[in-house]
């Protein structure tokens, strides 16, 4: 007998997983799955709940909600030794991470896909003394995800975040960062900043030839445009992210582990995964490689490393 634990956020995206519910049981239950479900009550309830599960004798955690409920439930993953496969539902918003790792939108196919998939490992982001699965950000926009009612995104999807952030561009201020990786550092007035592991943000912008299990994540940098003629060309970069960049206004490049110091009176807004991530004058970010695994089913196989390496949950029993 399989036994599931499945973390189910009722309220996510159009609220489609309440309508869905017991069918999603019912197909768990005919592969010979006991499923156990929590609904998820709070923020910090996902996260107790997800530690709960990787301790007490559970195959597989179910986690039936958008990249916010997901990510709450990393936090508690994060802390047990005991990780187990993670079978992802995605059902918010956007579902950013789910795109990356190819997972359908249908509910009932994701159903299916973890049905038939194999556990497959990804990297994780360390954010000081927290994680994130695919994203953290600052500057421009980043206040969008959370900030937009949910009864919005309900109803016009990723145009509300297209919306609300053409109200805010007047308003837009840049941040006085220190950032040093490997062997760089640079001081400057950042519109914008993102460390990611995925192939789309907020369902808009893309980035091509990245993998999810590679121990690197992507970095986006972009100064705030002098003239609308660098505000057309950031956003036309931004729309395909296919090679490092570096000009006056855009950078990009890939490392494992970066600092951001924040060099104005004020610290820096943070989002994780289209969630508030905190104001914090200083973060580190590091790239825990092969840190959780997801099921998988006929994904594309240029997302992940070609070798098999021992992932680090492993080799730390």
């Amino acid at each position: 007998m399989i036994k599931i634990y499945m973390i189910v956020n009722l309220v996510a995206g159009k609220a489609l997983i309440s309508e869905n519910l017991g069918n999603i049981i019912n197909e768990f239950t005919k592969i010979g799955g006991e499923v156990t479900v929590h609904p998820t009550q709070s923020g910090e309830d996902a996260s107790e709940s997800a530690y709960y599960a990787c301790e007490n004798n559970f195959d597989i955690l179910v986690c039936a909600g958008g990249d916010g409920t997901l990510c709450r439930c990393m936090q508690g993953i994060m802390k047990s030794e005991n990780r187990l496969p993670i079978g992802y539902i995605p059902a918010g918003s956007t579902n950013d991470f789910a795109q990356s790792l190819d997972i359908p939108t249908n509910i009932m196919d994701a159903v299916k896909w973890i049905i038939d998939g194999k556990p497959k490992y990804c990297d994780v982001g360390r954010f000081n003394d927290s994680y994130f699965t695919y994203i953290s950000a600052f500057g421009a926009f980043t206040n969008i995800t959370y900030e937009t009612p949910q009864r919005i995104k309900n109803a016009i999807g990723h145009m509300a975040y297209i919306l609300n952030g053409l109200l805010q561009i007047k308003a837009i201020r840049s941040k006085r960062m220190r950032i040093e990786y490997e062997n760089t550092v640079i001081e400057d007035d950042f519109l914008f900043g993102m460390v990611t592991n995925s192939a789309s943000v907020a369902g808009m912008l893309s980035i091509n030839d990245f993998k999810l299990d590679d121990g690197v994540f992507e970095v986006v940098l972009i100064k705030k445009p002098a003239n609308l003629v660098q505000l057309n060309e950031i956003i036309r970069s931004l729309l395909n992210i296919s090679e490092e960049i570096d000009r006056d206004y855009i950078k990009f490049f890939r490392t494992d582990r970066i600092t951001f110091t924040c060099l104005d009176d004020e610290p820096a807004t943070w989002t994780r995964d289209g969630e508030f991530g905190g104001n914090d004058m200083k973060c580190v970010i590091s790239d825990c490689q092969k840190a959780v695994s997801f099921m998988i089913c006929e994904c594309d196989e240029t997302k992940f490393m070609r070798e098999e390496v021992v992932s680090e949950t492993d080799t730390d029993k």
